[in-house]
Parts: structure tokens; sequence; C-alpha cells
């Protein structure tokens, strides 16, 4: 089993409430471990560049409470190269690191798993860092929780001018391949109609839906559509609707990248301290080419390449047949 002296940092990929957490975790337990930590600026980017630098307790005091990530992030290109990956790992070489925690989504878990492969004797751990929650292997990602209860809260204030002016609002929310935001955020808003890329809507449907809410005197209406929705964005869905019912007052929100910023939950606070602890301890034990995610609240591990491919990541059944009968 590899000895790990000293360990590197990275966040990479959109940011997503819970980072800041998670990257105290791993701080302050290595530094109890008596490992040496560095923390790398802006993701894989910084790690070709070498922007790194060496952490301490003080480093992180006082983040918890902080959105975003205070190692900054960027989608990097030139990691996927050979050259770029051969700069990266000469980097980490002459820092003598011998191991990586990687926090992020599947782009960052792609390019730590291909990293990983090529340059075995760099042990890597992922961290499910994503608003998006859609990754096999954790029951909440990073960041979901938060960015749930941000949506809720726009869509409760949203509700109130609907209800003032009789309209139909049409809300687009994050989640370009998962409907995991909309679906929550739909049932705990209480939503007429939720448009998720996971299952197909048809518009007729949810015309006859708005209509008979109409007709029955609904003061408002609120559509939540993911941004992967099969027909489109809001704009586009809106757009085809009001064509069929000119009389309705029809609006739409784009809540975009608001959803990923604000301080983090109680929830994602917890989870991001659980994960970052334990991608420490699961390099301790040796381990590498594994994902530290949450499972009937244990924290387990599961290989990367499964999060990756893994197809058994779904929403849950019940919860969109709930959603449609309760909008009824």
């Amino acid at each position: 089993m590899q000895k790990i002296s000293k360990i590197a940092v990275l966040t990479s990929g959109g940011d997503a409430p819970g980072m800041n957490p998670c990257i105290r975790a791993v701080v302050r337990t290595a530094i109890y471990n008596n490992l040496n930590v560095v923390g790398i600026k802006q993701g894989y980017k910084g790690l070709i560049e070498n922007d790194m630098y060496n952490m301490d307790k003080r480093s992180v005091s006082n983040i918890l409470n902080l959105g975003g990530t205070i190692l900054k992030t960027a989608r990097c290109l030139e990691f996927r190269t050979d050259e770029g990956m051969e700069t990266a790992y000469k980097n980490l070489k002459d820092q003598n690191i011998d191991a990586l925690v990687a926090i992020g989504g599947d782009g960052t878990f792609t390019g730590a798993l291909r990293f990983s492969k090529k340059y075995t004797d760099i042990a890597v751990i992922g961290v499910p860092g994503t608003i998006d929650n859609d990754l096999y292997g954790s029951t909440y990602t990073l960041g979901f929780d938060t960015a749930t209860n941000t949506v809720i809260e726009a869509i409760d204030k949203i509700r109130d001018t609907a209800d003032a002016h009789d309209r139909v609002f049409f809300i687009e929310v994050m989640g370009r391949d998962s409907g995991a935001i909309a679906l929550r955020a739909g049932i705990s808003c209480g939503a007429e109609a939720i448009l998720l890329p996971e299952k197909e809507t048809a518009i007729k449907d949810l015309i006859a839906d708005l209509k008979d809410g109409h007709l029955t005197s609904k003061s408002s209406s609120i559509v939540i559509v993911a941004e992967g929705d099969k027909h489109g964005g809001a704009y586009d869905i809106a757009k085809i609707v009001g064509k069929e019912l000119a009389n309705i007052d029809i609006k739409v929100t784009i809540l975009g990248h608001l959803q990923r910023g604000g301080s983090p939950s109680s929830f994602d606070r917890v989870l991001g301290s659980r994960l970052g602890y334990a991608a420490v301890n699961a390099l301790l034990k040796g381990e590498s080419q594994k994902m530290v995610g949450l499972r009937a609240n244990e924290i387990l591990l599961t290989d990367l390449e499964e999060a990756l491919t893994s197809h058994e990541f779904k929403l849950e059944e019940d919860l969109m047949e709930m959603a449609h009968i309760l909008s009824i």
C-alpha cells in the first residue's frame, strides 16, 4: 500500500454550495493525520499551470458559510490532452504530492479517472460536487439541497405575483440531463406541472391541464421546466402554449445561475464535511479511483468508473407519480 504524506485538493467544473465545507474537512482531516496539504487554484487549469499553495488550518477558517469555492474553479480543455496531463503529473511530482482529492461532477471525475489510470502512483478520490444530483453512488451530491431550497424560495415569491395577476408562470431551472431540482422544487411548491428530461410530457396534455385550471378559477399556475426538457426551454414551451391559450396571461422566468450561489444549507455543510473527511481517510487506507458518496445515511465508496457509467441512477418513480396526482 502506497504511503501518503502529501495530498492536493481541487474543485473543478461548475461550483456548488458545500464545496468550501468539503475543502475545510479535507485540509483539517489531513493535518490531523500529519499530512501536508496543497490547494490547487482553478481546478485542472491550476494543476497544469502549477497554481498551487500550501494550506494549513487557518487557510480554511470561516469558510463554512461561503458559497462557491475558495479554490476557484475552471473548465480546462488542455487537461483532456496527453500533453496537458503530463504537465499536470510533472507539477504534482515536483511538489512531492502523492494523492489528489477532486471535488466536482462527471466532467471532473472523467478527468480524474483518466489521469489516475495513466499515472497510477498518484492516488485519486472523487467527491461528488454538483447541484444536478446526477451521479450514481451518492443519494445526494454537494450543492443539490441548497440549490433546491434557493429555487423553492424564488418560486414561492413568484407565486405571490402570479396569484395577484391571475398569471401562468413558466419557470426554468437548471438540470440539462437531470430533473432532480425541478421535481423536488415542483412538489415543494405545488407546481401545476413539472417538465423533466427523464419523462416526456405531451404539450397537448399540458395545455389541457392549464385550460382546465383556468376554467376552474385557479388564481395562478406554476409550470416548472428543467432546462433539458425535450421540448426546449421555458420560452419555447411558453410560446407554444401561448398560441393555444391566448386568453391567459403567460410569463417566463429563467432562474439561471442564482441556483448555484448562496450560503450552503445545514445539510450541505454537514455532507461536505462528511465527504471531505471520508476522502482523506480513504486515501490513508490505500484507496484510489473511488468516489465517496452518501447512501442510506452511510458514507460509502463507489468506483469512479461505475459512478460515471452506471445507468442505474434515475429519478424516483413514486415522486414523479405523486407530483402528477397532487397537482390535480
